[in-house]
Parts: structure tokens; sequence; C-alpha cells
């Protein structure tokens, strides 16, 4: 059996879990999250990206939540929907793929992938991720947030400069009203991908500065 290589975060010791929304809509999204925060032994920081930035907002009021950390995401302000956050920007190119999926969810096409979401990843990784991706239910984005921690709690933002579902001005500006220390990243939508390295040391500093 050939070895791998950890991933870069468990391999600096860190404990790392996914959790698996189920994107019907931000309170079950949440929920799904508390539950996660309720499984681990230490403080948490909390790593969310694109719709996962709005969850991650309401999901981080819990007292183990030390700190949040935004990837290309959404954040918007106590009583604020994703969909208010996001209103006075231009549509983002990529929004023109986002295509029913059944009777109450959404999904991107491929080309949306291929043009908008990933486009600085090779072909099969790509594929991949339009594969594998969870169809959404929009009428989350209508969700407005009861309170926002990252008023609260210390915050760290990265942003993809050639975004194209989440433009770089909106992700730019919201890490300047947070206050969040910020990478800027010449990445799509996707940098915690195109970028690994970068992301994850910029993931284990905020951690680090946590403690």
């Amino acid at each position: 059996m050939l070895g791998q290589a950890r991933p870069p975060l468990a391999g600096e010791g860190f404990t790392v879990t996914a959790t698996h929304c189920p994107l019907s809509s931000l309170a079950d999204d949440v929920a799904a999250v508390r539950r996660v925060i309720d499984m681990q032994d230490g403080p948490v920081l909390l790593v969310g990206h694109s719709w996962g930035g709005a969850v991650i907002t309401q999901a981080g009021n819990t007292p183990e939540v030390r700190g949040l950390l935004y990837i290309a995401a959404g954040a918007p302000d106590s009583g604020q929907s994703f969909n208010q956050w996001w209103t006075e920007y231009p549509t983002a190119p990529g929004a023109a793929e986002i295509k029913p999926y059944g009777d109450d969810r959404v999904a991107l096409t491929i080309d949306g992938f291929r043009q908008h979401f990933a486009q600085d990843l090779p072909t099969d990784e790509i594929e991949l991720l339009h594969a594998t991706q969870g169809p959404f239910a929009p009428t989350s984005n209508d969700e407005p947030i009861a309170t926002a921690a990252w008023r609260t709690k210390p915050n760290w933002f990265v942003c993809g400069e050639h975004d194209e579902m989440l433009l770089i001005q909106l992700e730019q500006d919201t890490a300047s009203r947070m206050q969040a220390k910020t990478l800027v990243l010449s990445s799509s939508h996707v940098p915690m991908i195109s970028h690994p390295s970068e992301v994850a040391d910029f993931i284990a500093q905020a951690a680090q500065e946590l403690d």
C-alpha cells in the first residue's frame, strides 16, 4: 500500500472536522455545525467557504468557538440575510450558471464550474467538484442572521482576486467592515483548492493566535 501525506493542518497537530450541511436552510445548516462543535474536545476555530460563511456567522455564537475564518465567503451582519449582504454589488458572472435543480433546489452547471467557480483548477478537479456539489435551497439566502458572531470574536478572511461567484470588491469590503486579518490570493472562488498551502498556513496562524 502506498503511503499518503497527511493533510497540512492535521500534520501540524490540529484536529480537523468537516461538517456535512444539508443545504436545506440556514437553520438546518447551523444546527449541523453546532452538532460538530459539541463533539470537539477543545476550543474551535470555525472555517467557512462561500455560503458557509453565513453559516459560521450564526453558528459561531457558541462559547466553544474562539474565532471565525472566512474563505471567499459571505458574512452578513446581524439582522441581515445573504441576499441583503450582497444586494448593493453587481451580479457576479457565475450567477447566470446557477440553474433549477428539481422544485426547490439550485445547482451550478458544469460551464459555471469551468468558467467562474474553479477556472484555475485542472479539468479533472473541476469535473469532480461539479459531480459532488450539493444542490442548494435558494430560500436559505433570505433567512437573516440573528447575531453575527464576527462582531464579538476574532476573524480572518481569505479573498479570491479572480472570484467570479463572489466579487473581490465585495469580499474586500466585507473583510474591512469586519476588521478581519486578510489574505488576498490570485485565485478563483476556491482558493483553498488552488492555493492549499497558503490557505492552510493562514488557518494555522489564526489558530495559533487564539491560543
